[in-house]
């Protein structure tokens, strides 16, 4: 049976606790997967500030982009199912997409954030789903499609929701995602979280100001007006603070983009799924889809280097050499997954047949998780 040597798994725990004595932890889970086995589950802290109802394993959170990869893995497999190539025009199956110059923008380009996207001159309100899709029918893409690479923080998940509900006929992506593999695997991950688990819900806190060099220009564009940076994370508008994602509401809305909850379990299990060849669930091409860099460039959003396979952050690799630029995802060049607002993190690693997933509920400020999640990943490849 897989295991991780005990050296690793000491190591690793290790860093945890020292995450709630140094780094201000409140409450969080970690949940490491080999080959297809929960190898290591760690819990501790509380779901709230006062401390009243401690941190376990069952605990469920927001993930906020977290959430993107499952979305993006339920898109996927209705577009394969329905016998539909990734450089297909979307308006193939959203006719209404056509308008305003997207008639050539391909789920490719949708899915790996390079359909010019990410902003919406309509301020059309996030809790409004006909009014969003309606918006994204009229926007006019901020410049050719296909040209330059720039994070469809919020947008993103209305496109794959529509796309799902056109290709499906599902009432919503979160729905095709439970019947196909929220259901079968018992995942506790929600995109559209039942009312009977509200209860469960940890509180989420915002973070401090980040004093991390590499997040200063993305801090900077974001907090500057008119920035296709602060406009992108203002489309749609509306739940911009941290408390509006504690509200019942936007759990139950299913917001694909940023409105999952779940436990580290069950996102450690769900790309478990993926590194174990998808265990009929998601087929092969999927996987292999999800393992191939589509696009790296210099975010225009995040403002930084930054990779994405269909739907999935990859790391960026050097273009001469194909060393990594920055190792979120651990040292292998096929691993993929998605971080989360906050510090949330959670990926696969096909390679070494590992799946890792950290959530927690005292967000930090920056584009990319900190040191809390980081060092985990470092710890458990290094030990």
């Amino acid at each position: 049976m897989a295991h991780l040597p005990q050296s690793v798994e000491e190591a690793v725990t290790q860093k945890f606790e020292e995450n709630f004595r140094e780094r201000g932890e409140l409450g969080a889970s970690l949940s490491i997967w080999k080959a297809g086995v929960e190898v290591l589950s760690l819990s501790h802290g509380s779901t709230n500030r006062e401390r009243t109802k401690p941190w376990t394993s069952e605990t469920i959170v927001p993930v906020w982009s977290a959430t993107k990869g499952p979305a993006a893995v339920a898109c996927l497999v209705a577009l394969h199912e329905a016998g539909l190539p990734l450089d297909c025009a979307v308006s193939e199956i959203w006719p209404e997409f056509v308008a305003a110059g997207k008639e050539h923008i391909t789920f490719a380009q949708v899915l790996s954030h390079r359909a010019g996207l990410c902003v919406l001159e309509e301020r059309a309100p996030m809790m409004n789903y006909d009014a969003v899709i309606t918006a994204l029918e009229r926007q006019t893409p901020l410049w050719p499609p296909g040209t330059w690479q720039a994070y469809h923080a919020r947008t993103f998940g209305f496109l794959l929701d529509e796309i799902v509900r056109r290709v499906t006929g599902a009432a919503s992506i979160g729905e095709y995602f439970r019947e196909i593999i929220g259901g079968p695997l018992a995942l506790d991950f929600w995109i559209g979280l039942p009312q009977d688990r509200w209860d469960r819900v940890a509180t989420i806190y915002p973070g401090k100001i980040s004093i991390n060099a590499r997040d200063q220009a993305f801090l900077k564009a974001f907090n500057t007006p008119g920035s296709v940076t602060q406009r992108a994370f203002a489309s749609p508008v509306g739940l911009a603070t941290v408390s509006d994602l504690n509200r019942p509401e936007a759990w139950a809305a299913g917001y694909a983009s940023m409105g999952g909850v779940g436990s580290a379990s069950a996102l450690g299990n769900f790309y478990s799924m993926l590194v174990s060849g998808g265990q009929s669930l998601v087929p092969t091409e999927v996987i292999d889809q999800l393992r191939t860099p589509l696009s790296q460039d210099n975010d225009a959003v995040l403002c930084l280097d930054a990779a994405f396979s269909v739907g999935m952050m990859m790391d960026p690799v050097h273009a001469m050499t194909g060393e990594k630029l920055r190792s979120l995802l651990g040292p292998s060049t096929q691993a993929f997954g998605h971080p989360g607002a906050g510090g949330s993190l959670a990926f696969a690693d096909p390679e070494n047949r590992i799946a890792f997933a950290y959530v927690m509920n005292q967000m930090e400020i920056g584009v990319l998780p900190s040191e809390k999640a980081l060092g985990l990943v470092e710890v458990l490849y290094s030990a």
